[in-house]
């Protein structure tokens, strides 16, 4: 791979389906795809403990061995159901709420090409994560 991030549709497409073959090519444990942060961390206010000013966890998704994997809040889970009703070859293929965690950790089995796996997951970080259609999106692990 040349580059490692995108910020349009297609480019954005053509990175995961890119990044996607390298995976598959070097035969990594996983792939995981990241979003760029809307802003930076703030500065040090000089308050310790204070979670407002925690930052937002940075939407992510791995793909291994044909399966979409992703973290998401209840609400975002809802999205994702409603999201899957579009793309018949994409199942669920687990569901698991660690007691430990706040959220749900979802496994999504892709019975597909690398292009369709490349839009569900532009698609998941839109309509899932709310990312705005301009995101930038990087390859963090290959």
């Amino acid at each position: 791979m040349t580059r490692f991030d995108a910020d349009t549709e297609e480019g954005r497409r053509e990175l995961f389906v890119d990044a996607i073959a390298a995976h598959t090519e070097r035969g990594s444990p996983f792939l995981t795809i990241e979003v760029e942060a809307d802003e930076p961390p703030s500065a040090d206010t000089g308050d310790e403990g204070d979670d407002e000013d925690e930052p937002e966890p940075v939407p992510w998704i791995q793909f291994a061995d044909g399966v979409v994997n992703l973290d998401c809040t209840e609400d975002e889970l809802d999205r994702a159901n409603a999201l899957l009703d579009e793309y018949a070859e994409f199942v669920v293929d687990e569901l698991t709420r660690p007691e430990k965690a706040e959220g749900v950790n979802l496994r999504v089995a892709a019975r597909t090409d690398p292009a369709r796996v490349a839009e569900f997951v532009d698609r998941v970080f839109q309509d899932v994560y709310d990312c705005a259609p301009d995101y930038r999106a990087w390859i963090a692990a290959v």
